[in-house]
């Protein structure tokens, strides 16, 4: 099973997975975009472009272009660890690799630095909230590599569940720390907490959808793969045993 063939699988999973998450944003996310700016004003519009093409052209380049890469990128992870997590088949260890990816990179980081809908916090810090934003992605991103080949160590010694029981506290005690150490979310002020909550929500089922569709639908086409690929040998094998 080539990278090739894995990293091709993986856009046609991400293109996929980035119209799936335009509908979805374009159907609970804007609206609470909109609500957002007509507290702000015409300020928050973003530059100055008009927001029914940020709502529709630019709403679906962003998704599409951040699915490519999501589903590229998960797709050349698997490549790189297909064989290395137990006896898993490449099937599993796709859906294992993008439920880690969804938690290290996305779940976790949103926890702790969730997103805000536009002119919520000064834009003279976005630099600084950008840097701690994408510094926790790296040590939650660390922590679960280093998380889940210490939970296959432990597998050897101390059986499955032990070995899931001590990659996930390992995973939870280096977060948490680093949780603390970093600099907490940028206050809110004065906004209205029921568009904030909205906002996030809607943002976090937006990523999720993009994390879900990658998961599953390059799920299938890996097992897919793998079945053909192993079709061939299993027949050679049964008709040795003849």
């Amino acid at each position: 099973m080539s990278a090739r063939a894995l990293l091709l699988r993986g856009l046609a999973a991400g293109l996929v997975a980035g119209l799936a998450a335009f509908v979805v944003a374009s159907a609970v996310g804007e609206p609470q975009v909109e609500a957002a700016v007509a507290l702000e004003g015409a300020g928050a519009t973003g530059g100055g472009i008009p927001r029914d093409l940020q709502a529709t052209w630019g709403l679906l380049t962003a998704t599409t272009a951040v699915g490519l890469a999501l589903g590229g990128a998960v797709a050349l992870v698997v490549a790189g660890t297909l064989g290395r997590l137990g006896r898993l088949r490449p099937g599993q260890s796709t859906a294992l690799v993008t439920l880690l990816g969804f938690v290290s990179v996305a779940l976790v980081p949103f926890l702790k630095y969730p997103a805000s809908p536009p002119g919520v916090h000064d834009g003279e810090t976005i630099g600084q909230r950008t840097a701690l934003f994408f510094g926790f992605v790296l040590v939650s991103v660390a922590a679960a590599a280093l998380a889940t080949r210490g939970a296959l160590w432990a597998r050897q010694r101390v059986g499955t569940y032990g070995g899931v029981v001590a990659g996930v506290t390992g995973y939870l005690v280096v977060v948490v720390l680093a949780g603390q150490v970093l600099a907490p979310a940028e206050g809110t002020g004065d906004f209205p907490a029921d568009t904030l909550w909205s906002f996030r929500l809607a943002s976090f089922v937006t990523v999720a959808t993009l994390w879900g569709v990658i998961g599953l639908v390059l799920t299938g086409l890996v097992s897919r793969l793998d079945a053909v690929e192993t079709e061939p040998a299993a027949r050679r094998e049964t008709v040795a045993g003849l």
